[in-house]
């Protein structure tokens, strides 16, 4: 079997010969097949058969020509196995039966276990290993985003009980930081140790801190995460999420090799604030996928352009797809960045001597 190898290059800052693609929640609700299996299973069900997860994590693979996979599981799958009862609802989001409130609630919460608890997603992940043919990327909720669903109990725009126990209840809150961070660590070596070939820390929500805040209250436990997992030979990325570009600056000793931007600050700020030592994913603004496709194909060239200046750029959106994008529009975009990309590419490369 043929392996493409462009987004691992990428995201080692490599040289490749076309600019890798792949878009977060990239299976999903934009597809009419994929609708069709919600029909019938929800989310969880559909992550509890790996044979369908499977099926469902390749489909934008084959659909789009995407350059990886990403698993098709949700961030809180796992918090299932430290005993949290929650359901995702249609419409809300998680929903947290008995929110965590006090130092007992944390104290109740039970060492992770992978192979007992989420076996059926370490199977998928055998599953897909065997049937790519390019990387598979899985992926984890970072800390303060586990967090924030945990305490608040629902999805939040003001995070506004998470921030209280954070102030008021830093002990609270620095156990709990210290178990979700050894729920990611020991589920994502299981991942690796499955097959996946990459893996993404996804922190949606982390940028509702203050860069001080973030620094004192969440940016160790990430530390500790990307340090623990050196040793693993895949790329690991951390996307802070939304309204993050005031975090950037805090990541530049981060054991990562790459990070994800949104579309509120520009590739070659992002770089910079990050010191140039990590390659860089996204960040077309979602919603862009609703424009005209001339004015989709402009920005992308633009994002392009200034991507491929240095070597470690992967084209991505800024934040997930949503169900009103267009299968064909987005296979119309994909098959524009590898076009594009690669005779960019060839125009700016040396002659041979």
């Amino acid at each position: 079997m043929t392996y493409n190898d462009t987004f691992i290059r990428a995201c080692r800052q490599q040289g490749t010969e076309y600019t890798p693609v792949w878009y977060m929640r990239q299976a999903g609700r934009y597809d009419p097949d994929y609708r069709t299996i919600k029909e019938k299973y929800s989310l969880l069900e559909i992550c509890r058969q790996p044979e369908l997860a499977a099926e469902v994590t390749l489909m934008p693979v084959r659909k789009l020509g995407v350059d990886a996979a990403i698993l098709y599981s949700d961030i809180m799958n796992p918090v299932a196995s430290l005993g949290v009862n929650f359901d995702i609802v249609k419409n809300i989001g998680p929903v947290i039966e008995n929110p965590i409130r006090s130092a007992r609630d944390v104290e109740r919460l039970k060492p992770i276990d992978v192979e007992g608890d989420l076996g059926h997603i370490l199977e998928t992940i055998a599953i897909l290993d065997k049937e790519l043919d390019v990387p598979l990327i899985t992926f984890a909720g970072a800390p303060f985003t586990i967090a924030s669903y945990l305490i608040e109990g629902r999805p939040s725009k003001t995070y506004h009980r998470t921030k209280e126990m954070m102030f008021s209840q830093p002990k609270v809150w620095e156990k709990l930081m210290e178990k979700l961070g050894d729920m990611v660590i020991a589920y994502l070596r299981a991942h690796v140790r499955s097959g996946g070939k990459a893996f993404q820390l996804f922190d949606s929500w982390v940028g509702a801190l203050a860069p001080r805040d973030f620094e004192a209250y969440v940016l160790p436990t990430i530390t500790r995460i990307f340090a623990s997992l050196s040793d693993l030979d895949v790329p690991k990325i951390y996307f802070p999420g939304v309204s993050s570009g005031e975090l950037l600056p805090s990541l530049t000793r981060l054991q990562a090799d790459v990070i994800g931007l949104d579309w509120r600050v520009s590739l070659t700020e992002g770089r910079r604030r990050l010191g140039g030592g990590f390659a860089v994913q996204g960040n077309l603004d979602p919603y862009l996928l609703t424009a005209p496709m001339d004015v989709l194909k402009t920005r992308a060239k633009e994002l392009i352009d200034e991507g491929i200046t240095q070597p470690g750029y992967i084209f991505n959106l800024g934040h997930g797809l949503f169900p009103e994008a267009s299968l064909d529009t987005l296979k119309e975009l994909t098959d524009y960045v590898h076009e594009y990309s690669a005779a960019a590419m060839k125009q700016a490369a040396p002659p041979l001597a």
